[in-house]
């Protein structure tokens, strides 16, 4: 309503929002019914108002600061609780001392999990027989020592010299409380978001053993999706019994509560598939809401081809990215080859200068890895052979080893025959899934389109002996062009040696074994990964005011939006919302452009006026399939990647990489110490008396 006789009057703004209002409200309101009307003050009025104000702020020091001096003369308040009491109670100087002596400690720990530096230092088999060496823990305690830490050198200053300051034991004891302090800030936030989304890394070696790198999403208090890396947790080869411990480390150790969770992904390796696809079917029995999605940092194509159930094609993966490994080790191996591919497409400088721009670039996981595989492997092929044959010191050893097996076994028709079928069967989802990684518009309309593919896919099943036929035909072809002999593998021959009725053909064993196999498992993935809920919550994003734009306006998410309905703080009024939100974009002045992701609609100054477009966006955000816009939030993922790459695998430790990984997170010193000390009471009293009465103890084999 609008005023129009007060000298205090209003007009609506022009990019004003159309909200709904409750305009019976004050009807039931006693005290609304009388208002007093706004009187105008003289200027007389306005100074004796703003004099009384000054005279009550000086009483109101005065008070305060007589208050003060009156308790600094009590030294404990007759009116404080007990807790108050206990709080007021000094710690002893040996309490006191021991607390200072734990905090250096996690100092120390800290700092080697943020620069990275290994708990062991020297190995035994690296020093001579007799001589001891410090590992990198305790060399840090004693270049704090040396430093002038008084805490340390009082409790250290009467030990043995070859003591081991602090056990193995205590060291993984203060490592774990470090490790869940940390996630418990990141946790923390997402628990204050409330929805979250899961994804899982490939698996990962930490010092022998198999881990799962977990990662979580969720929107912060400043309307930012955000990907952390959370921890790792122990792989097992049993797919149920790996379910039930990834549900009760999230639920139970971790705090999270399952309800909430509105998206689960799983980035795996070949092999992998099938056991994470049992852990998914597994949470989305429990949590029908978790919906099992693709993710976004990962190719469609890429993440098909790592779940094809054929061991010929996990063979082919690993061989490709063992060739990409060996290409990336310096940049001389690159220029021999960029050299291989300029005398190759000397007439063609447009594809070669493509082609040396991709092998610069991580390839191995773009939409169309088996396309450019197709073309380069004849040069790959070449470049290998000539590092494998120089005569001269140019290549070490190990690199002309490695490039003889790589030549080798990407010169297998077995290979070639591989990555010709998986280059055209999966052809067909290839525009596909760069949909899915653009803009939100695209992400959208691949949603619509997924009827389509499925449909080409299994037409080319009812049709498949013409289909193979002619990717059987590139497959000899390209074999003849690199001089490979077209055979069946000699593990199917040496099964079939005394068959004499065993009379198949090389095509056929090929249709059979890979062509028809991964085909279906293709149409069946799609199936699975973009289920009824997943296409409804893609549908969703006509929420976007540009995809509403590009929709004309005539958009119906209502119906799509059921599904969220208990996420929302008021469905009743969704609809009449949703109107208002239409309304407010098609009506927009000529000079504002209308948002074209889900970050820039989040970020709406007046995004508050709609709460519940605001939640809906928000959940669709989360979900595993959708980027992350602004890449500063993304780091957890890339961090986690650089962590791998610039450890040796015996040398990581799951508590030190998430130190490392979230080294920006702040960490409160205190609460670890508070925190060891009520988990383990019994070390703190033994650390009272620290030399220990057994020998074995004292002394540290070298």
């Amino acid at each position: 309503m609008i005023c129009r006789s007060s000298p205090y009057r209003t007009v609506l703004r022009d990019n004003a929002v159309p909200t709904i209002f409750d305009l019976t409200s004050h009807l039931n309101n006693p005290h609304s019914r009388h208002r007093k009307r706004i009187k105008e003050l003289s200027e007389d009025e306005i100074r004796t108002l703003k004099q009384q104000k000054i005279d009550e702020a000086f009483e109101r020091e005065q008070a305060t600061q007589e208050l003060n001096e009156s308790n600094a003369q009590n030294t404990v308040s007759e009116e404080g609780g007990e807790e108050q009491e206990e709080e007021a109670t000094p710690l002893t100087l040996e309490e006191r001392e021991n607390k200072d002596y734990l905090k250096s400690l996690f100092e120390i720990l800290i700092l080697m999990g943020k620069q990275n530096i290994p708990l062991d230092g020297h190995n035994a088999d690296e020093l001579p027989e007799g001589i001891f060496a410090s590992d990198n823990f305790q060399a840090l305690l004693e270049c704090r020592i040396n430093a002038g830490d008084e805490v340390l050198r009082k409790r250290f200053e009467m030990t043995a010299v070859n003591l081991e300051y602090c056990s193995k034991t205590q060291q993984k004891q203060m490592l774990e409380i470090c490790e869940s302090c940390i996630r418990e800030e990141t946790l923390r936030e997402v628990r204050d978001s409330h929805f979250f989304s899961i994804v899982t890394d490939e698996v990962v070696d930490i010092a022998g053993e198999e881990h799962l790198p977990v990662l979580v999403r969720f929107v912060d208090d400043s309307h930012n999706l955000r990907e952390e890396f959370i921890g790792f947790l122990p792989y097992e080869a049993d797919p149920d019994i790996l379910a039930v411990k990834f549900h009760t480390t999230i639920t139970e150790k971790w705090g999270l509560n399952m309800e909430y969770c509105r998206g689960q992904a799983y980035i795996v390796s070949s092999g992998f598939a099938s056991k994470m696809k049992v852990v998914a079917t597994r949470l989305l029995e429990k949590y029908p809401q978790a919906v099992y999605t693709l993710c976004s940092s990962c190719a469609l194509n890429i993440w098909l081809a790592k779940s094809v159930p054929v061991v010929g094609v996990s063979a082919a993966l690993g061989t490709i990215e063992e060739v990409c490994c060996l290409f990336r080790q310096s940049p001389q191996l690159l220029e021999e080859l960029d050299n291989t591919i300029s005398v190759l497409f000397q007439n063609n400088k447009e594809k070669s200068n493509e082609l040396k721009e991709i092998c610069r670039s991580q390839w191995t996981g773009r939409h169309d890895t088996f396309e450019v595989l197709v073309d380069l492997i004849q040069a790959l092929v070449l470049c290998l052979d000539a590092i494998n044959s120089d005569s001269s010191v140019r290549w070490n050893n190990f690199i002309a080893g490695r490039a003889f097996v790589l030549s080798s076994a990407i010169t297998d028709f077995d290979f070639i025959v591989t990555i010709v079928i998986l280059k055209n069967a999966l052809s067909f989802t290839r525009a596909f899934g760069r949909n899915l990684q653009g803009q939100t518009s695209d992400v959208f309309f691949a949603a619509s389109s997924l009827t389509a593919v499925l449909h080409s896919l299994n037409e080319v099943v009812e049709n498949i002996d013409v289909y193979h036929e002619f990717w059987f035909e590139e497959a000899t072809n390209l074999a003849a062009k690199l001089d490979v002999q077209i055979k069946l593998p000699g593990k199917f021959r040496r099964a079939q040696q005394g068959n004499l009725d065993s009379e198949i053909t090389s095509e056929n064993y090929y249709k059979e074994i890979l062509s028809i196999p991964t085909l279906e498992h293709i149409i069946q993935e799609l199936k699975d990964i973009f289920s009824e809920q997943h296409l409804k919550a893609l549908k969703c994003l006509s929420l976007v005011p540009s995809v509403m734009g590009q929709l004309k306006f005539n958009t119906s998410e209502e119906h799509h939006a059921d599904m969220y309905k208990n996420d929302l703080p008021n469905p009743d009024t969704l609809s009449a919302e949703l109107h208002c939100w239409r309304i407010k974009w098609k009506h927009r002045g000529k000079d504002i452009e209308l948002p074209s992701t889900i970050y820039e609609a989040l970020h709406l100054p007046d995004i508050k006026f709609f709460p519940n477009v605001y939640a809906l966006l928000k959940v669709l955000s989360i979900l595993p399939v959708m980027k992350v816009e602004n890449e500063k939030y993304e780091v957890g993922r890339k961090r986690l990647k650089a962590y791998l790459k610039n450890t040796l695998t015996e040398q990581r430790s799951s508590n030190l990489a998430l130190l490392n990984i979230n080294f920006d997170i702040k960490h409160d010193l205190d609460l670890m110490v508070d925190t060891y000390i009520k988990l383990y009471p019994d070390k703190v009293e033994f650390q009272e008396d620290f030399i220990p009465s057994n020998n074995s103890e004292v002394t540290k084999d070298a």
